[in-house]
């Protein structure tokens, strides 16, 4: 019976890479992925919650946190004096608060203090409090802070790999956003 038992779980383990290699989706790295940021990515975050759109949905209407950490372009340092730049807008699920640049696999301490402190105050430094974490599908830099976000001790994280065009290809509203500034209190 146990032997029965552990070939069930060696043929479910297989199952479930295959079916993850067939998907595209890599598995979980054992740190933060580190480059190649827009690529497949796993379909499992270890202690956090993966939601769907319609999960995800569902949260917000039960006004759970929500974060993104797509990245923000600045304006280019190299451009010539008098030049018009049009910064590009980032729509972003209402209400959220965009971190931008927190999900890349190593950050400066500047960085990961902006962070820090942009959760703290989100959440009112409630660390079971839900945070949703989301930028683009097929982007690293959410799997990378939803994880940091449980390193930092917030035990109710979910990550939300579609983003904001998954929520908009579902119909659902966005609104502008501007990043969350570094001195906000």
């Amino acid at each position: 019976m146990i032997h029965r038992a552990i070939i069930l779980a060696l043929w479910f383990v297989a199952f479930a890479g295959l079916e993850a290699q067939s998907q595209n989706r890599p598995p979980e790295p054992p740190g933060y992925r580190m480059e190649d940021y827009r690529s497949p990515t796993p379909a499992t975050l270890a202690g956090a919650r993966v939601v769907t759109t319609a999960e995800a949905e569902k949260l917000w209407k039960a006004g759970a946190v929500f974060v993104d950490v797509d990245p923000h372009a600045p304006r280019p340092v190299n451009l010539p004096p008098g030049t018009i730049w049009r910064e590009k807008a980032r729509m972003d699920i209402p209400g959220s608060t965009w971190l931008p640049d927190t999900g890349y696999g190593a950050l400066a301490a500047e960085t990961e203090s902006y962070m820090r402190k942009g959760l703290e105050r989100i959440t009112s430094g409630d660390h079971t409090r839900l945070i949703v974490v989301y930028c683009r599908p097929n982007c690293w830099m959410s799997w990378n802070a939803a994880k940091r976000a449980l390193t930092m001790g917030y035990g109710n994280v979910a990550w939300y790999p579609e983003g904001a065009d998954g929520w908009e290809a579902a119909g659902l509203p966005l609104q502008q956003a501007k990043p969350a500034p570094a001195d906000a209190e």
